[in-house]
């Protein structure tokens, strides 16, 4: 949260107090509300003060408008949510999750007998990696065996090059399409 957001809730945390109390008081009798009705009107009738009152009113009214429907999103989460950030004490490295699904992705054309894939980059709250596949393969496969294959140099090749490890490589075969034959 940026400084002035910061500020501007304490600001705004204290009138809310302060009203809240106020109305207690009222409530319970302890204040008569007729004091605090000419003690507004007598401050809201100073063209300056009533002038100023309005301008803090506007504000405090787009700053509810913005928490409300906008929020304040901190941009160490946004790059957390967009890959994997890595740390040590030299400084910090981002590896976005589209580099790893084109690194995925090249891994996978080395296998003849996939046709086609998509690969999406998942990470947990834990900030382990789980990358799901969805592919077509060719006859002639023996998908268990395709499966194990790719899993493996999937983890062994994220870990080489990207010292990642993978928690999960989740494989769905979603097409089994035979070879074209030849026409000739």
């Amino acid at each position: 949260m940026k400084i002035l957001e910061k500020i501007v809730l304490v600001i705004y945390s204290y009138i809310v107090l302060a009203l809240a109390i106020i109305t207690s008081l009222i409530i319970f009798g302890w204040i008569d509300s007729e004091i605090i009705g000419k003690t507004v009107m007598s401050t809201l009738q100073g063209e300056t003060i009533s002038t100023i009152i309005l301008i803090i009113n506007i504000i405090f009214i787009i700053l509810s408008i913005k928490c409300i429907f906008f929020g304040s999103a901190n941009k160490e989460d946004e790059k957390n949510g967009q890959g994997v950030l890595l740390q040590n004490e030299s400084g910090k490295l981002m590896i976005s999750k589209e580099t790893i699904e084109s690194l995925v992705n090249t891994i996978i054309t080395g296998f003849e007998s996939v046709s086609e894939a998509t690969s999406n980059i998942f990470l947990n709250k834990e900030n382990n990696l789980v990358i799901s596949l969805t592919l077509n393969v060719g006859e002639n496969v023996i998908i268990k065996e395709l499966s194990a294959n790719l899993q493996e140099k999937i983890k062994t090749v994220i870990k080489d090059t990207l010292d990642l490890d993978v928690k999960e490589v989740n494989i769905k075969i979603k097409n089994y399409v035979p070879k074209k034959e030849s026409i000739g």
